[in-house]
């Protein structure tokens, strides 16, 4: 089913809320786009607004909740400013951060797009940035007073492209929502992409939790035409013109496939309800990336493209940490091992309590040692977070760690699980 249609009978409700009250107290419809510029070095990060925009769906739940252990590196939190009452917080994982820790963020500062998105407010709100510091605390590192009676908020139609129902489950506000966008797909290649997009859904609905949940998941496939097939392979100079401006080669790592145009991928997202974005890249290369309640990126005719699909959706749609230890990576002390991870699946034993200890048998020892006697079993296995030592993960493999495993630990498919169930409440 193709369909061009507004979708104005959308009740719109929050992701999270620490005031208690009906939703209608707070937002009306529509959502509050902020767009601004993520900048800085390896210890800088600075905050430059760059617009306010007025987006028609928002796709949130109707939980009225707000969890302390927020997943990301960053979060931001909207406060009613008569009362000062969190109305809405959210967590993510920008890929500013990542940069930070790379060794050319030591030598040199960059800026990088960010967009966040809320319901959009009745009355006026104050929009604080928070980032975890090296400690893993959240500090603030910026704040403003929104004004939803500004006229200088952007009200544009959003881009009116096609769009595929790819999976239809039920009501936006209480079922996840999905939005998949074609990258390097030229318009004489949309065919092509729904079939891949349709391919690799039914892939991650072949592994649990998702398989199990299948019902709870809406999902669009939307046609968004490049001038070009294919995307940037700057390592080959390769450099292609697509509507995301995906490129590998990320921070130098041959299969670190990325956008940060997220100002594009937002105005042709927003023609639909959505709480996650997909990018699908249109090439047979090897590669992807993923970022915590941010959007996941990968390429669709890759042998191993199943693989990378649900191992990136595994970052954005639950916060997964990446579990292997031994393969190239640009980041030089990326956890602090003084420090327990925000995610769900490491841990540096810190606060090992807080994460999955009531799933390891009892005979298990602790650390676990990677050896076949405990293949497949639930431990602590030394090796993960892409150093051999400090930071453990939950099984000697999983599909955070390779390729090889067909579905998620009992640890990650705890975590997802805990995800959908937020977004469906």
């Amino acid at each position: 089913m193709r369909n061009k249609i507004a979708l104005f009978f959308l009740v719109l409700l929050p992701f999270s809320l620490a005031a208690q009250g009906n939703f209608n107290d707070f937002f009306t419809n529509g959502v509050l786009r902020f767009d601004y510029l993520l900048s800085g070095s390896s210890n800088v990060a600075r905050v430059t607004e760059v617009q306010q925009k007025r987006e028609l769906f928002w796709g949130g739940t109707t939980k009225i909740a707000v969890e302390e252990q927020t997943l990301g590196n960053y979060r931001f939190n909207v406060k009613d400013l008569a009362t000062q009452t969190i109305i809405f917080r959210q967590g993510f994982s920008p890929l500013f951060q990542e940069w930070q820790t790379t060794a050319e963020a030591k030598k040199m500062e960059r800026a990088f797009y960010q967009v966040l998105r809320f319901p959009f407010p009745k009355s006026k709100v104050l929009l604080e940035l928070e980032c975890r510091n090296r400690d893993g605390k959240f500090q603030t590192i910026y704040s403003t007073t929104i004004d939803p009676s500004n006229y200088f908020i952007t009200k544009e139609l959003p881009v009116q492209n096609d769009w595929v129902m790819v999976k239809s489950s039920g009501e936006p506000n209480r079922k996840v929502d999905i939005a998949i966008l074609a990258e390097g797909y030229q318009k004489k290649e949309m065919e092509k992409f729904v079939k891949d997009a349709r391919r690799l859904v039914d892939s991650l609905f072949k592994v649990g939790p998702f398989a199990s949940q299948q019902d709870q998941f809406n999902i669009y496939a939307l046609e968004t035409p490049s001038a070009e097939s294919g995307t940037d392979i700057p390592g080959r100079n390769i450099y292609v013109n697509t509507l995301f401006n995906s490129s590998f080669y990320t921070f130098d790592v041959a299969r670190y496939l990325t956008t940060t145009d997220l100002k594009s991928v937002s105005d042709q997202a927003a023609a639909v309800p959505y709480d996650y974005v997909i990018v699908l890249v249109n090439s047979k290369e090897y590669g992807g990336g993923g970022f915590c309640n941010y959007v996941s990126v990968c390429t669709s005719d890759h042998a191993l493209a199943a693989n990378v699909f649900i191992h990136e959706f595994g970052h954005e749609f639950a916060g997964l940490g990446d579990e292997y230890y031994s393969s190239e990576v640009a980041y030089e002390d990326f956890y602090n091992l003084k420090v327990e991870p925000w995610e769900p699946n490491l841990t540096t034993m810190v606060d090992f309590k807080s994460k999955w200890g009531a799933l390891i048998d009892p005979t298990t020892p602790i650390p676990t040692p990677r050896t076949n006697g405990y293949a497949g079993k639930t431990g602590v296995f030394e090796g993960g977070g892409y150093v051999a030592k400090g930071v453990f993960s939950p099984m000697d493999d999983c599909r955070m760690k390779s390729n090889k495993p067909n579905s998620f630990c009992p640890v990650c498919q705890k975590a997802i699980a805990k995800v959908i169930q937020r977004c469906c409440e």
